[in-house]
């Protein structure tokens, strides 16, 4: 067997080198490439399980909603008006005599500012049955009526609270405000507690 080569014209190569260098980078983007392959299949999975999940709870509100409206319409009817106000009542009458003052107080104590001083407060339910509270302030400044509605809003026992009017007072600076919230309790104990 004879090998003509011209050294001149086809330098030579080492192939050996090449296929070690080139290959390995591409075993790895082969390898790399299956791992993203399984992690997006994987995650097409959970996807679809989640739709069915998202459907099934779906199904569970409809038909939620649809006992809900048929209990709605046999209480609207003319005989159960009474017994259904009735019930309205005295469920409102429950939940006002639930409301602790004390827990009110000790709740607004840890969030309320050095320099700020409830003038008045007024609780009630709102259309959700949530006890909402209409709290007046009076501070020296507005910053104190600011940082009591960024505190309630880190705390655990009142939501969306909003700064819903403020005004000078005619004495020097001092500014009356007023603070809307929902108060969230913490759960009773089965001591009454």
């Amino acid at each position: 067997m004879r090998l003509d080569i011209n050294l001149a014209t086809t330098p030579y190569e080492d192939a050996r080198e090449f296929w070690v260098r080139w290959g390995t980078g591409v075993g790895a983007l082969a390898v790399l490439t299956l791992v993203l392959l399984a992690l997006a299949v994987e995650g097409w999975t959970k996807a679809g399980r989640d739709r069915q999940d998202i459907a099934r709870i779906q199904s569970q509100i409809e038909e939620r909603d649809k006992e809900r409206s048929k209990a709605q319409g046999f209480l609207d009817m003319g005989a159960n008006r009474s017994t259904r106000d009735q019930s309205q009542f005295l469920n409102g009458l429950i939940q006002r005599k639930a409301f602790s003052w004390t827990r009110v107080f000790e709740d607004m104590e840890l969030v309320m500012p050095t320099n700020l001083h409830v003038v008045s407060l007024q609780p009630k339910l709102n259309d959700q049955n949530q006890m909402e509270l209409e709290i007046r302030v009076v501070g020296e400044n507005r910053n104190a009526a600011v940082e009591l509605v960024h505190r309630m809003e880190r705390s655990k026992h009142f939501q969306g609270a909003q700064l819903e009017q403020e005004n000078q007072s005619g004495e020097g600076s001092a500014v009356i405000a007023l603070v809307d919230a929902i108060y969230v309790p913490d759960p009773m104990d089965p001591n009454g507690k």
